[in-house]
């Protein structure tokens, strides 16, 4: 079964994760790091005009109302992997690396660099929540970075301009520094726009340590990991955190153009691992 992902502008879903790889290459300067509009892929450019137009308040809360309940069955890990591998795009068909293949890519690159169990399942299930696309969402519903919605928007956060054309560039009481929050009210009460972040942490926040719950959680979140943006709605507990998300952010980015794992010498190490952490089946 293949999937046609629709309403997006991007040929395939792998085309985001190119695109955001060589935005954020090791090496390049603040500067240069803002300059990449002028000559970005068009196709991404599109994609975000489509994000930050429909991105509203109202349409986060209504798919976390849609989407955080849980309530589309039991799944196990590997079943949603499984799912998630359907997700191709009907006019490449010779694309032959599957989404599996790269979450592997990126939980080898931690396993091999020594860090904690945890750390190396944070990386193969941080992009499970792309299974949003298979759910009939768009892509500017699934992926791209996020920013929290119901207050000002960031300089730092991609295609600023874009925003003009949001109705809640017009809503005066979502346009000051703080909107509808408090000052340093805590990331956990702030909503991000909508997309795989906050799925996949939603459906594993019971079985995962504090840490890689962060990682999944705001993994997308460049204007704050990658710029320091918002630090005034987050916590002191928010800041030391990040320092876990920023750790997680290379190996998510770098890990694509690794060696394509072997399945089969590395299976034993991987079920055992999912099955340390999560029960057969759980809430999707």
């Amino acid at each position: 079964m293949q999937a046609v992902l629709n309403n997006a502008p991007l040929k395939e879903l792998d085309e985001w994760d190119d695109f955001v790889a060589t935005r954020y290459q090791p090496g390049k300067t603040e500067e240069q790091f803002r300059n990449y509009a002028a000559d970005a892929n068009p196709t991404v450019t599109e994609f975000y005009r489509l994000n930050h137009a429909y991105q509203t308040l109202d349409f986060v809360l209504q798919k976390k109302a849609e989407y955080c309940g849980l309530t589309r069955g039991k799944k196990s890990i590997w079943e949603m992997a499984e799912y998630l591998n359907t997700l191709v795009d009907d006019s490449d068909p010779d694309t032959d690396l599957t989404q599996i293949e790269h979450l592997l890519q990126t939980s080898e690159a931690i396993r091999k660099d020594g860090h904690p169990r945890w750390f190396v399942l944070a990386g193969l299930v941080h992009d499970l929540g792309k299974v949003l696309c298979l759910y009939g969402e768009p892509q500017w519903a699934v992926v791209g970075d996020t920013f929290p919605v119901g207050c000002a928007y960031s300089d730092q956060i991609v295609f600023p301009e874009f925003f003009a054309a949001n109705p809640d560039s017009k809503v005066p009481e979502y346009q000051t520094q703080y909107g509808i929050y408090e000052p340093n009210c805590g990331l956990d009460k702030v909503h991000l726009s909508w997309g795989h972040d906050e799925y996949i942490y939603t459906v594993t926040r019971k079985y995962l340590p504090e840490e890689a719950q962060y990682m999944l959680r705001y993994h997308s979140f460049y204007p704050a990991h990658r710029h320091g943006a918002y630090q005034y709605l987050m916590t002191e507990h928010d800041k030391r955190m990040f320092d876990w998300v920023r750790a997680f952010n290379p190996y998510d980015l770098y890990s694509k153009g690794r060696e394509r794992p072997n399945w089969n010498e590395i299976k034993p190490y991987y079920e055992d691992l999912v099955s340390e952490f999560f029960p057969d089946r759980i809430d999707w």
